[in-house]
């Protein structure tokens, strides 16, 4: 696997078990004062239909699975999952060129895309794990985000969480999202060094 040229701007990559709020503080991340204007959200490609209010490259570029398998066998998606039988990836010429505007871009993938982007981009990539408080707070959390959600979905979440939480060490950072003002702080902070401001 080749590495890419080395561009200016710098890719975020925040990752974390679900329920870990590691959503809720890119939101937030790409609201703050201090980094508007510097950071910007990479925009994923995906086969998920549209929802409702959603908009063509604001929220995701919206594609067929035909499209999808045809850009992932033409190497123009860096990584790629597929999560709830949609696939979901990253493209190559939309995220260089926000690098080469020298805009900093944020965005939230599981272990192997954020190691996958680390390896293609290890002069630009900052990988950042989320960590919940407990695993206790974590079950805790999921159940809380939807009152629907079966029991042994919870229990599949908490395991695939345990697991992931063994992989933490391979990030540059990890935040403990114990408190969301402080996590949003650090997360901040970090962004803030990494950039050189």
């Amino acid at each position: 696997m080749r590495r890419q040229k080395k561009t200016t701007g710098k890719i975020f990559i925040i990752s974390g078990p679900s329920g870990s709020g590691k959503t809720t503080l890119l939101k937030r991340a790409l609201l703050n004062k201090s980094l508007k204007n510097k950071l910007a959200k990479s925009v994923s490609l995906t086969t998920r239909p549209k929802r409702s209010g959603e908009r063509e490259g604001r929220d995701y570029f919206f594609v067929s699975p035909a499209e999808f398998r045809q850009l992932n066998k033409a190497k123009k998606i860096l990584e790629w999952t597929r999560y709830l039988s949609y696939d979901y990836g990253t493209k190559r010429d939309y995220l260089e060129d926000k690098l080469k505007k020298v805009r900093h871009l944020a965005l939230c993938l599981d272990l192997r895309g954020a190691l996958k982007l680390k390896k293609l981009y290890p002069e630009n990539a900052v990988t950042i794990f989320v960590e919940p408080p407990s695993i206790n707070e974590l079950r805790k959390r999921i159940e809380g985000r939807c009152s629907k959600t079966k029991p042994e979905e919870v229990d599949r979440r908490v395991k695939l969480a345990v697991a992931e939480l063994k992989n933490a060490h391979r990030y540059d950072y990890i935040l403990k999202n114990k408190n969301l003002a402080k996590a949003e702080s650090r997360l901040k902070g970090i962004i803030l060094k990494e950039i050189g401001v």
